[in-house]
């Protein structure tokens, strides 16, 4: 699984106007309920916000990757967002966040589930790749840096 398999440009909004956590995991909550048939907005808000109570999801280097199980979506599904101005987000190193990936999957999808939140977060360990998604101008951009650091760092099998 490549994570463009599950990123869309039409789930990417390089210009997120938010002012806190909770509107930008609303806004794009909002994107996969806009581009994805069958979706419930309200069941997959709670259940990203149910596990943002955990913990908060604010992982560092001005990144978040707000995640949630439910069975208001069929298959796993990926939105990102580049807040326009940084979000105070309690992320773990207590700088705001600019750049977020959104992750929802099925109940029984955990395998999957876990297995994109690791690529998702190992991909944004990279100083270089979080330049180029703080610098893309267009959706296209953010999904061409995606696969390319893919094919860099994972063997991808098909």
């Amino acid at each position: 699984m490549r994570l463009t398999d599950i990123l869309t440009v039409d789930r990417i909004d390089l210009d997120l106007d938010v002012r806190t956590k909770d509107e930008v995991i609303e806004n794009l909550v909002e994107l996969v309920v806009k581009t994805v048939k069958g979706t419930n907005q309200a069941a997959i808000l709670k259940a990203v916000q149910a596990r943002e109570q955990l913990m908060s999801t604010g992982v560092g280097n001005s990144v978040a990757i707000p995640h949630g199980k439910t069975n208001a979506v069929k298959s796993l599904v990926a939105a990102f967002g580049r807040c326009a101005v940084p979000v105070e987000y309690d992320a773990l190193d207590g700088q705001p966040v600019s750049i977020v990936f959104l992750l929802v999957g099925p109940e029984d999808a955990a395998g999957p589930h876990i297995k994109a939140l690791s690529r998702i977060s190992r991909l944004l360990s990279y100083g270089e790749f979080r330049s180029r998604l703080g610098n893309a101008t267009t959706a296209e951009e953010v999904l061409t840096a995606i696969a390319a650091e893919e094919e860099t760092h994972f063997e991808l099998k098909i």
